[in-house]
């Protein structure tokens, strides 16, 4: 009987899965989903292929001897990174793929949907290596789901009249007052010196990445309370923090100089007034939002100029263990952080969602870490060199997604993706 139940489950899931993706374009245009902004993102239509072809490639043409793939031409213009798999179109260049024609690619996204749900009702579904990589799949399509907000965010940004994705939210700009900020400190909750045990739940779901689940000596620390807000971001600005060479790591001031960082990402000030574009169009920066679209290198200026620092992962971890994944994610709609319930108490709140949060630890394996067999021991493992973890999710992030173990990790100067940071320090 149980497993039935999971086979039913992951039928279910998947399904939801790939509707909810349809439920997030419906506000995308036909030309909004073939542009690219820059190498780091991808079209809206490159992201619906190749979540599919992800299902194809590693399920239907592998489990199923009978399967004729949709268009044999597929397997190299959707494949992102899997060395494995064969060669693939230059991720900068997605962009300029002007066929196939969205419609082709929605074909082909039903073409593989019903396809893997006919092979769910039947004997495959009681396959245990089959069911475990539709589940992946499912995985995939939602961070897939959260690029495609993020990328959209940045195709949409770079029009001068600043669109929305979600036109029924844009508010009226005229007589939007200046912004005073409040000086608000931050307050800490205390941890006191302790083994944890850290990464994944061995008995559900999680990436390569988040395991082998490990003991770790974690030294006393404190943790900000909330995440660092627009008003305390503003304040640091007003402070000359992007002027002061003595509060950046190296390679962070000379990016900082070289791409004349002065604001957060999708900041402008307009009439000596400060807003902030987003899916919902350009709207007045919120003193008590989050701040959002900071580089890893910022993220350490800011700590540096407020004495403290960033949090290591493990004490992310630590604080997260206690807290159930809750927060302002992608079901909410959204989709841009909003301020936090305000509270006295000493204990970290927001510490999932709105925002993923920086912290100061490289990606890298875990004690005792493997890369999976085949290709799809591809899909994290290569990576770890040179990027930072962050943590907690954010306003694009599926809930279902999260969990206190989860490495979302970055190079240290990216900016698109909806991060922000938490102040941390040694006790």
């Amino acid at each position: 009987m149980a497993e039935a139940s999971q086979q039913t489950d992951i039928r279910r899931e998947f399904q939801r899965i790939r509707s909810c993706t349809e439920q997030i374009t419906e506000g995308l245009s036909a030309e909004d989903m073939v542009v690219q902004s820059m190498p780091d993102a991808s079209p809206t239509k490159w992201h619906l292929a190749h979540t599919s072809w992800f299902f194809e490639e590693f399920l239907l043409s592998r489990f199923i001897p009978q399967y004729q793939a949709f268009d044999s031409q597929f397997r190299f213009l959707f494949n992102s990174y899997y060395e494995a798999v064969g060669q693939r179109h230059q991720r900068p260049l997605r962009g300029m793929l002007t066929r196939p024609a969205l419609d082709t690619v929605l074909a082909y996204r039903n073409h593989v949907t019903g396809h893997l749900t006919q092979a769910l009702e039947t004997g495959l579904a009681e396959d245990p290596q089959f069911l475990a990589l539709v589940e992946l799949g499912c995985h995939h399509e939602m961070q897939h789901q959260e690029l495609l907000l993020t990328d959209i965010l940045s195709v949409l940004s770079v029009h001068p009249f600043h669109p929305a994705m979600k036109v029924s939210a844009q508010k009226n700009l005229a007589g939007v007052n200046q912004i005073v900020s409040t000086g608000s400190a931050s307050r800490w909750q205390h941890f006191e010196a302790q083994t944890i045990h850290v990464g994944a739940d061995p008995d559900h779901f999680h990436y390569d990445c988040e395991s082998p689940r490990h003991p770790h000596l974690l030294p006393a620390f404190a943790l900000a309370t909330h995440p660092v807000t627009n008003g305390q971001w503003l304040e640091f600005m007003a402070d000359g923090g992007y002027d002061k060479a003595t509060l950046w790591l190296s390679d962070g001031w000379a990016m900082c100089q070289q791409q004349q960082w002065h604001a957060p990402l999708y900041w402008q000030c307009i009439d000596g007034l400060w807003f902030q574009f987003g899916l919902d169009g350009i709207q007045p920066v919120d003193p008590d939002a989050p701040v959002c679209h900071i580089s890893y290198f910022e993220a350490d200026a800011y700590a540096s100029w407020a004495g403290a620092r960033l949090a290591r992962e493990q004490e992310w971890e630590r604080a997260a263990q206690s807290h159930p994944p809750r927060g302002n994610f992608l079901e909410r709609y959204q989709w841009r952080p909003r301020a936090g319930p305000t509270s006295s108490a000493d204990t970290a709140q927001q510490m999932y969602g709105d925002v993923w949060e920086w912290t100061q630890s490289p990606y890298t394996a875990y004690p005792g870490f493997k890369i999976a067999e085949g290709a799809i021991g591809e899909y994290n493992g290569k990576f770890m060199c040179g990027q930072f973890v962050l943590r907690g999710g954010s306003c694009v992030t599926p809930v279902k997604q999260i969990r206190p173990s989860y490495r979302n990790f970055f190079y240290p100067h990216q900016r698109w993706q909806f991060s922000g940071m938490r102040l941390a320090k040694d006790v």
